[in-house]
């Protein structure tokens, strides 16, 4: 592995002083880039009177108006530490208010390392021998039923069969841990009909999502408002941070207000507040989307155009400032489908552009992200850099 050292706009620097144009951004949080003055100054006054108070502090109610501002379906939200202990907090918080058991998953959706959402994953699972990661209990694999993405006809008979005993059905409503694989017209519909017919519950897993889009949620964008929503990632800034949060009644469900417990020491820390509430206050005020969506546009086309032109087996997927180059003839739009790819191709092609000074996400399976940071003339050099790479394969 590569050790960094330093990252600073658009760009990473390692150990050994190599300076590589960034597309993976931490994994999604830097939507700014790295380092960037707002987030650094923010961070850097707030720890100056404090890491950590284990109480309520003002940062809290600052953060929890900005969120249930930009997102409509957060009548109230609750901050944790990370993606993972949001979806956890949300799938326990969804038995509690339902007194039902079994979560609906898809295949190839990434939902934190949770022991019953280890099942069918995305992300790392996909590149490691293991589809499900030992140590899981059986009582927690009886449940969860996987389902697969992207086909709304499999939900029905899984409701028709299970609908009484399912609490919830939790979704990234665009999956991003089998690379980019958009959702099908009607899916997510579906979803919201199916659930609002069987008193379960709607989970949207926005943790990459979140703020990526536009200032608000994927679900908000596309009018779909779901039970409850998971964030991270972007709204931490580059700090841990997660948050999760619904329509008010469900919410009441937790303690100390209800019988659901949930609590952690550093949840909601000002540290990564204050990151956070910087982040998302940067991107209101700057709303660098259009640019963004240009950017992911042109990675797109060009790359797509000289495959064709090529005669290779390859797809760029993009969205927003997201994109995946699937080293398969068409955009995948499932799991099965995503398991196609030339993982081979895939690697040779990673390898060269890590060497001519682009960093990607190291694996087929992920998402690479594009900052408001990157400018015109690094967009064009991850192009022109690619190009050079897929005449390798």
């Amino acid at each position: 592995p590569i050790y960094m050292e330093k990252g600073e706009g658009s760009c990473l620097f390692d150990v050994d002083k190599n300076k590589y144009i960034d597309f993976c951004a931490s994994w999604g949080p830097l939507i700014l880039g790295h380092a960037h003055p707002a987030v650094i100054d923010a961070v850097r006054r707030t720890a100056l009177d404090g890491l950590s108070f284990g109480t309520c502090s003002e940062k809290e109610v600052e953060m929890a108006e900005l969120l249930t501002s930009a997102i409509p379906s957060l009548e109230m939200v609750r901050m944790v530490n990370s993606g993972t202990e949001a979806v956890m907090s949300a799938l326990r918080l969804a038995r509690g208010y339902t007194k039902r058991s079994k979560i609906v998953k898809f295949d190839g959706c990434y939902h934190g390392h949770v022991d019953y959402m280890l099942l069918s994953a995305g992300s790392g699972l996909l590149t490691s021998p293991i589809s499900n990661s030992a140590g899981i209990s059986p009582n927690a694999v009886n449940e969860v039923i996987i389902a697969p993405y992207n086909n709304p006809r499999a939900l029905e008979k899984i409701f028709a069969k299970y609908g009484d005993d399912i609490a919830a059905v939790i979704v990234e409503p665009v999956a991003g841990n089998m690379g980019l694989v958009l959702p099908d017209k009607g899916f997510l519909e579906t979803i919201r009909t199916l659930t609002s017919k069987n008193r379960s519950l709607l989970i949207f897993d926005e943790v990459i999502t979140g703020f990526r889009f536009a200032p608000t949620t994927y679900g908000n964008m596309v009018k779909i408002d779901p039970d409850l929503t998971c964030l991270g990632k972007i709204a931490g800034g580059g700090m841990p941070i997660g948050a999760f949060g619904g329509k008010a009644d469900i919410m009441k469900k937790l303690a100390p207000l209800g019988p659901v417990y949930q609590a952690g020491t550093l949840s909601g820390n000002p540290v990564a507040l204050a990151a956070g509430i910087a982040t998302i206050r940067t991107l209101i005020e700057e709303n660098p989307y259009k640019d963004l969506e240009k950017s992911g546009k042109q990675i797109k086309e060009t790359i797509d155009d000289f495959a064709k032109n090529k005669g290779l087996d390859l797809k760029c997927v993009a969205k927003g400032g997201v994109f995946t180059l699937f080293f398969r003839q068409d955009a995948p739009s499932n799991l099965n489908e995503v398991k196609e790819c030339d993982t081979a191709k895939f690697a040779n092609y990673h390898r060269f552009m890590s060497k001519n000074g682009i960093y990607l996400s190291p694996s087929q399976f992920e998402l690479n992200f594009i900052s408001s940071a990157h400018s015109e003339a690094d967009i064009e050099q991850f192009i022109e850099t690619a190009k050079k790479a897929l005449m390798q394969n």
